[in-house]
């Protein structure tokens, strides 16, 4: 981790290629947005298991007038499918992966929304990067390597996936080249054309064929009518510091509801406190579970989630998996801000590549349910819910810390456990690689609720959760599961009063990752 002092600006991401591209953007002169749009392009190519041209984004952008506005690019249900029709082909669930699992996808809106917002470089700039190491290929990372092995089985069926990421017959080890010439050429044709060659031009035409073939109900317009929008953050107070996350779809009111019961009287939450941390988790799960849902088509408010009473009885989730994502964060001197999420939900979402178009299709639609009586039931247009979930924390009106994280459905804890020390004076590195648990979400009504924590937890946290109810599922330091995290800390110098205000900076990318984080300096 590097401190540095009046700094141009950072970014922290979780492949060191796709930081190295956004910090390149700072470099030459562009902002905190610049650098996100240029980092999540780079994403989609290097880090395929978790993020893609067909998943979805949220994210927090901070102007330098010090306005927080929410960008929801979550992609939403064809018009052509019903509920009934995915009842009578999957019974009461929708499957884990598979066309039927494949929403209309929100990332390149979210793109171009970011871009007319606050960009300063030209659109086809923030491609540059990723066209390359789609093109030229680029050393493959131990975590994707270890995910073409773990979803070799199901991800091979698939003929594009099969012909770009097992060659020979074999998947592509770490270190190995990895090349995607189809993508590259998308990419291309992206730079070139805007956001509207995704949802109306060549490349709409080719990718939405090609899920036709495979019988999906996505149309032409359907692509046409998406659009991301802009809203207020979901917003809280905890430790004298203001808390700002995303509202309804994502789950951002269970980091608030986290913090309320902690400021309530959870004394050393990480430690001798952490059985009733834990079952403040679980509680979220449970109000996450019954009654998180798309606001525009009759959902709950994040502020009514955030108070929200626990449902009666033992509600189970659909046994759905925690997630892959990129989560990663960006500023700069001038005021800008960006915490972003885009991800494809599993680890190579529906495991479908589109051969023509080299883009890999998120399984968000595996969130919806198929009960006709949950808030949360499949309705043509309308948006699952989401685990996904920006954060922005303020002291007053000035940025004090920039967070992201991946860790599907454990978001918030993770970001509970960031902040909870952070404000107890851990340093990025230290908050980052920082020993880490999380409760599961309950799978079966009436089972003993879980909870995975890593071998180098405490003895004392874990104590107190078993205590508190809670089986322990004990998991390797640095487990993948556990997330990954970045995180930016801004705050003033010793002698900021004599240096008229200087601002430190630092960051630091989580150990679990393939990730890096660089600050990079200013002009003086």
């Amino acid at each position: 981790m590097t401190t540095i002092s009046g700094a141009r600006g950072a970014i922290s991401t979780s492949h060191h290629l796709a930081t190295e591209a956004g910090a390149a953007v700072l470099e030459a002169g562009g902002n905190a947005v610049d650098a996100a749009l240029a980092a999540a392009a780079t994403l989609c190519v290097v880090y395929p298991n978790n993020v893609a041209l067909g998943g979805d984004l949220v994210a927090l952008v901070r102007n330098p007038e010090g306005e927080v506005r929410f960008l929801n690019a979550t992609g939403a249900a064809p018009a052509g499918q019903s509920l009934e029709a995915l009842r009578e082909r999957h019974g009461e669930t929708l499957p884990l992966r598979g066309i039927d699992t494949v929403t209309v996808p929100g990332g390149i809106c979210g793109w171009n929304s970011l871009h007319e917002y606050g960009a300063t470089r030209p659109w086809s700039a923030h491609f540059e990067a990723a066209i390359r190491h789609a093109e030229q290929g680029f050393p493959n990372s131990r975590s994707v390597a270890a995910a073409l092995v773990e979803d070799r089985e199901s991800l091979e069926r698939d003929p594009g996936a099969r012909d770009v990421f097992y060659p020979g017959g074999r998947p592509v080890a770490e270190g190995e080249t990895l090349r995607q010439p189809a993508l590259a050429e998308t990419m291309k044709r992206l730079a070139a054309g805007g956001s509207a060659e995704f949802y109306e031009g060549e490349t709409a035409e080719r990718w939405i064929a090609g899920l036709a073939a495979l019988g999906s109900k996505i149309t032409k317009q359907d692509a046409i009518d998406y659009s991301a929008y802009w809203a207020e953050p979901l917003a809280g107070e905890f430790a004298g510091f203001r808390v700002l996350t995303g509202p309804p779809n994502t789950s951002g009111f269970m980091l608030l509801r986290a913090l309320n019961a902690v400021a309530a009287g959870i004394e050393d939450p990480l430690g001798a406190g952490a059985g009733e941390l834990a079952a403040a988790f679980r509680d979220a799960n449970a109000v996450r579970a019954a009654f998180l849902a798309d606001p525009r088509m009759g959902g709950a408010s994040g502020e009514e989630l955030v108070d929200m009473p626990v449902p009666g009885g033992d509600p189970a989730a659909a046994a759905k998996a925690s997630g892959d994502t990129v989560g990663f964060a960006a500023m700069s001197a001038d005021g800008w801000a960006v915490s972003l999420i885009n991800s494809v939900y599993w680890g190579f979402g529906a495991h479908i590549l589109e051969p023509e178009t080299g883009i890999i299709f998120q399984n968000r639609g595996t969130s919806f349910s198929l009960d006709p009586a949950s808030p949360n039931a499949f309705a043509p247009g309308k948006r699952p819910r989401h685990t996904l979930m920006p954060v922005l924390i303020l002291r007053g009106n000035e940025l004090a810390w920039v967070p992201a994280t991946m860790g599907g459905a454990a978001q918030p804890q993770i970001h509970t456990q960031l902040l909870l020390r952070s404000v107890a004076g851990a340093s990025p590195s230290e908050a980052t690689h920082a020993p880490r648990w999380m409760v599961r979400e309950q799978k079966v009504a009436g089972a003993v609720p879980t909870v995975t924590a890593e071998s180098d937890v405490p003895r004392e946290a874990l104590d107190a959760i078993e205590r508190a109810g809670f089986a322990l599922d004990i998991v390797p330091p640095y487990a993948e599961d556990l997330g990954r995290s970045n995180l930016i800390r801004i705050r003033e110098s010793a002698d900021g009063a004599a240096l008229g205000g200087t601002r430190l900076v630092d960051a630091a990318s989580d150990p679990r990752s393939d990730g890096s984080a660089i600050v990079v300096p200013g002009d003086g």
